[in-house]
């Protein structure tokens, strides 16, 4: 357990937070590790328990014993997934590519273990007879669905094949995450001319100067993370840069580098097809729907097509509307393209709505003065502006204001985060506030 012990890792015994939330602020990248290795440990010695219950198997010390099985494990693995996704680094990557083959591994001992199948199958062949509420009856089919569908009745070579190609497809995948999150960061449009920021806002341009001044050069560094991404293209008055970004953001791990992923989509999908044929499915997508509410590639376009029926009329009219309020401004011969479709479509909506950035400058005064409040009653000290988040094209919605508050005001708040309403906006826009409350 490396020179973690079980007192100073977070992820042993209950999380000892408001409602039981993550205790994020105690949890390093050592931690994950020796909890993963534990909790694996700790669910195989519950599978084994359950295969040498002497006892006849029935839904109790089956179902009901698999599906209380790797509590510990299942709690590690949802954050490490998370944090993987959202707030990932270096350490962290690296680790995913020794914990995900493991995990994988450990998913596939526990769906093959024809001992454990049997008294899974057992229960389920009883199903008719077994007097079970409609919840029990839905637990029994998912499990054994899922031990189906994950190769339980797979036998000899094709039982090895489906591990082989399970673990392969795990490190495809983690590598395609990899290298578009990677491309993602090693990407930066460093602006050095004033005039280069024409059109943006001054909480986006600071921002930008901010993550120049981090990266210890001069200027404004755009990247292709949302944050800097989409005030971008949505404001941005130089059409040549929104171009380029645009190019960068839709071409990642296109380019010849390390971390070009066409040959790996084409292996995934390669991967994916033998693994669905191994299970006696024509392909992925036939393997896939079987468990979604479409069921089947024909629901699928079906639908697909009535989307396509009913929304092109109201799609092919904004493109009029954006089309001519460019050529207003650009000239007659002027074509929309996908680089400039935020912009004029933001310009369409300020022109048709009336909204503009005094007017979302009274609504961030209006939710401070409710935050500042909130602080005197519950004894917090409110901190900066953290981040405005604009979430345009829904009519009729309000602004509303969140609030991070610190322990000492649970008591009277209840939980770490809240929404509470500010007076009605009239706006045709979702405005969302963050401070950082101290």
């Amino acid at each position: 357990m490396s020179n973690i012990t079980n007192a100073q890792n977070p992820f042993y015994g209950q999380y000892h937070t408001p409602h039981g939330t993550v205790p994020f602020d105690r949890i390093e990248t050592e931690h994950y590790e020796p909890a993963i290795l534990e909790g694996i440990k700790l669910q195989n010695a519950e599978i084994e328990a359950i295969i040498q219950n002497p006892e006849k198997a029935d839904f109790s010390n089956t179902i009901e014993a698999f599906e209380e099985s790797g509590e510990l494990l299942d709690k590690v693995v949802a954050v490490f997934g998370n944090m993987l996704s959202a707030e990932t680094n270096d350490d962290l990557q690296e680790l995913a590519q020794k914990i995900m083959p493991l995990l994988s591994e450990h998913s596939n001992n526990i769906t093959l273990n024809e001992k454990l199948f049997a008294r899974v199958k057992e229960v389920y062949n009883q199903k008719e007879t077994l007097q079970l509420t409609q919840e029990q009856k839905q637990l029994l089919e998912n499990a054994y669905n899922s031990f189906v569908r994950h190769g339980a009745n797979l036998e000899g070579e094709a039982r090895e094949e489906y591990r082989r190609l399970t673990t392969e497809l795990s490190k495809l995948t983690l590598t395609f995450s990899e290298n578009n999150l990677k491309e993602t960061n090693a990407y930066q449009m460093l602006l050095t001319k004033k005039e280069s920021l024409a059109g943006l806002p001054e909480i986006i341009i600071e921002a930008a100067a901010e993550t120049a001044k981090n990266e210890e050069k001069e200027g404004w560094a755009f990247t292709l993370h949302a944050p800097s991404y989409i005030p971008f293209m949505t404001y941005s008055d130089n059409r040549d840069l929104r171009q380029k970004l645009y190019m960068a953001y839709n071409t990642k791990c296109t380019h010849d580098n390390e971390f070009n992923n066409i040959d790996i989509v084409k292996k995934i999908a390669n991967t994916r097809m033998k693994i669905a044929q191994l299970l006696g499915y024509k392909d992925y997508a036939e393997y896939t729907l079987k468990k979604r509410m479409a069921e089947n590639s024909k629901s699928v376009y079906k639908l697909l097509n009535q989307l396509l029926e009913a929304y092109t009329p109201t799609a092919q009219q904004e493109y009029k509307e954006i089309q001519e309020l460019a050529r207003e401004e650009q000239g007659a011969d002027f074509v929309v393209m996908p680089w400039d479709w935020s912009y004029y479509s933001n310009k369409l909506k300020d022109k048709k709505f009336n909204i503009n950035e005094e007017m979302l400058r009274s609504a961030t005064v209006n939710a401070k003065r409710k935050a500042e409040i909130l602080c005197e009653a519950s004894g917090v000290t409110m901190g900066d502006l953290i981040a405005i988040d604009y979430n345009w094209g829904e009519l009729d919605i309000y602004s509303h204001t969140r609030y991070d508050c610190c322990e000492d005001a649970m008591p009277m708040i209840g939980c770490k985060s809240i929404d509470i309403e500010p007076d009605d906006i009239d706006v045709s826009d979702t405005a969302t506030f963050v401070w950082e409350i101290k």
